[in-house]
């Protein structure tokens, strides 16, 4: 094979080698309205509670193999809020939203929990708002992707799973306490030693007072 002949095969390989590349790290399109809240680099914007170390694999969050919980800088009121999750068997997690870090709490007392959980003991299920609207059933698979899709607006919370519509829930008047809609972060939770998930394409687009 002539040297020209075997140059312009490096040649191609190469550019079809970084082709391939750019398509393997590319990350999922942002819509229009839409923030992305991670970069699929680091943990800028973001800031883990217990001292715990949070990692990232193939442009996935890892949960770390210790409690605690990784809450956003930013805070949010009404929201359209979109990530995509996996856990593995036996595994706990979760989502919150209109919450706040505080160092001394083991668990988030401001805002809401959505639940992460296809086979872990606890028996509410993923979906649910926890401690509000229980599920105990769950439409999803341990070690499969699907995308949660939560809304917020004044006093109303929409629940969805791969586009299927759960509930809606809405807030009675007169709550008080730490449980209640009004303002926050959004966090992820590492529930306990044993439990792995993922999170990926986090987005979240504000919506008007």
């Amino acid at each position: 094979m002539n040297r020209p002949y075997v140059a312009l095969l490096a040649l191609v390989a190469g550019v079809l080698g970084m082709g391939a590349f750019a398509l393997y790290a590319e990350e999922k399109p942002v819509p229009e309205g839409w923030i992305s809240l991670f970069n699929g680099k680091d943990f800028t914007g973001w800031k883990a509670s217990e001292g715990a170390v949070w990692t990232i694999d193939n442009g996935e969050i890892v949960l770390p193999p210790q409690r605690s919980h990784l809450f956003t800088d930013k805070e949010f009121k009404n929201f359209e809020f979109k990530t995509d999750c996996l856990t593995t068997p036996g595994s706990n997690s979760g989502l919150y939203f209109h919450t706040k870090l505080v160092d001394t709490e083991k668990f988030p007392s401001f805002g809401h929990e959505v639940q992460v959980n296809q086979t872990h003991g606890d028996p509410v299920k993923s979906g649910s708002l926890y401690n509000v609207v229980k599920l105990f059933s769950t439409p999803v698979s341990d070690n499969e992707w699907y995308t949660y899709h939560i809304i917020v607006k004044g006093k109303n919370v929409t629940v969805s799973i791969n586009d299927k519509k759960l509930y809606e829930f809405v807030e009675p008047d007169g709550v008080t306490g730490n449980r209640r809609l009004g303002k926050g972060s959004f966090a992820i939770q590492a529930h306990d030693p044993k439990s792995v998930a993922r999170y990926k394409n986090i987005m979240v687009k504000p919506l008007p007072d």
